[in-house]
């Protein structure tokens, strides 16, 4: 049996008494989204929660009651950044002490924001693994307790409110799309829902190089993965809990996984079309609505945004990689007799195309080029792919080899 109840979904919002900490976030339609579904597409809009993503809802949830019961004066955490973020500032307002371990490698951002909340931070090892294990070592004693992302009722009761807030904006919703890292948000969506109205559809969503949801609902009992790389860094836990696969079992009726170029896209995607920056665990929910694994025709759809705290390196690689992918961005590689005049000459070319060059370089030591030939690796800007043939042609035309090298 689960371990969470819809009466403590309920409970936990009446205990949401300070807009500072938890609000009510917007729930908005988009025309290009849903066309492109075929759906009706509204968008849950999360990550404009004061700290950026859902987790205050559990983190308050939870400290309010440790708070109330006055045994503990210290609060300690691990995470990447959201989760940590989140028990930072409900520590704060609830007047607890809170100690937040957080990988080496987090987002500067992530890190400066959870001191700005409060937060007492220690960066320890290189993943969320190792900063769990050095988090365990700090509770030792009776006046300090350990708040887990999404092992833990409290918590996942807290994030549940997010279903209410849904069914209550929109009652006519159909399906339910939310991403999954340790489960604890859609396990708690999911028992408001299913409690509201089991009729609504609630699908999960992993991304592909971080999934052991999949994995677990085959075998019947949690999996984990060691190495969960993606560039949807708040869903990359490797691994969900006994209490959050319980959930995710009763109540969630698909789980699909979707690569990070579709990630990526649907990040841009929400930039372009719906003026909404998220990070890649937001975005999500966005790419599996868009994919062939997702059938939403003719429905009333709600995609989760959860978070928007996107590192800007980690937004400037995702737009590079999009971009790339659409051939708006290009690198080509031009074959030249290695004279004086010829980088001008190409260069020519592809401004007189109207592409805009960003970098390009000289390359002599390569095993295929004959003695006095050379590439000119070029970085170029261009509308799009009808666009990018335009350019290549004109090259070629000219009478230069070219290959496409990205």
């Amino acid at each position: 049996m689960a371990d969470v109840r819809f009466e403590d979904v309920r409970a936990a919002r009446e205990r949401f008494d300070d807009e500072s900490v938890v609000r009510e976030t917007p729930i908005e339609s988009n025309r290009s989204l849903s066309g492109m579904a075929d759906a009706t597409v509204y968008l849950k809009m999360e990550h404009l929660q004061r700290t950026g993503s859902f987790k205050t809802r559990g983190a308050y949830n939870k400290l309010v009651r440790v708070a109330e019961a006055g045994d503990v004066e210290r609060v300690v955490a691990a995470s990447a950044g959201n989760h940590a973020q989140g028990v930072a500032l409900a520590a704060t307002k609830v007047g607890l002490d809170s100690t937040i371990v957080m990988p080496k490698d987090a987002p500067q951002a992530k890190v400066e924001a959870t001191r700005s909340y409060g937060g007492d931070v220690e960066l320890v090892g290189r993943d969320f693994r190792a900063a769990m294990d050095h988090a365990r070592t700090l509770t030792e004693g009776g006046d300090v307790a350990f708040v887990h992302a999404y092992d833990d009722p409290a918590i996942v009761a807290g994030q549940g409110t997010l279903g209410l807030e849904i069914y209550e904006a929109l009652p006519a919703v159909d399906t339910v799309v939310v991403p999954i890292g340790g489960g604890g948000l859609i396990g708690g969506i999911s028992v408001a829902l299913a409690e509201l109205d089991p009729e609504i559809r609630v699908i999960g969503v992993q991304a592909e190089s971080a999934a052991t949801v999949p994995d677990s609902l085959d075998k019947g009992i949690p999996q984990s993965i060691d190495d969960a790389e993606t560039i949807a860094d708040g869903i990359a836990t490797g691994g969900i809990s006994a209490l959050t696969f319980g959930l995710i079992r009763e109540h969630v009726d698909e789980v699909v996984t979707v690569t990070d170029d579709e990630i990526a896209h649907a990040t841009l995607l929400l930039l372009e079309r719906a003026k909404q920056l998220v990070e890649g665990a937001g975005a999500a929910s966005v790419a599996a609505v868009l994919s062939e694994d997702v059938d939403v025709a003719g429905e009333t759809v709600v995609p989760v945004l959860g978070g928007g705290n996107i590192d800007i390196a980690m937004l400037q690689t995702v737009l590079d990689h999009a971009l790339t992918d659409r051939e708006q961005l290009l690198h080509l590689r031009v074959r030249i007799t290695d004279r004086p005049g010829k980088m001008e000459t190409v260069s020519g070319l592809i401004s007189d195309h109207g592409a805009n060059i960003r970098t390009v370089r000289h390359d002599r030591a390569v095993d295929d080029l004959r003695v006095g030939e050379a590439y000119l690796v070029f970085q170029i800007v261009t509308s799009g792919s009808e666009h990018a043939r335009s350019v290549i042609e004109a090259i070629e035309g000219a009478g230069y080899e070219v290959a496409r090298v990205n």
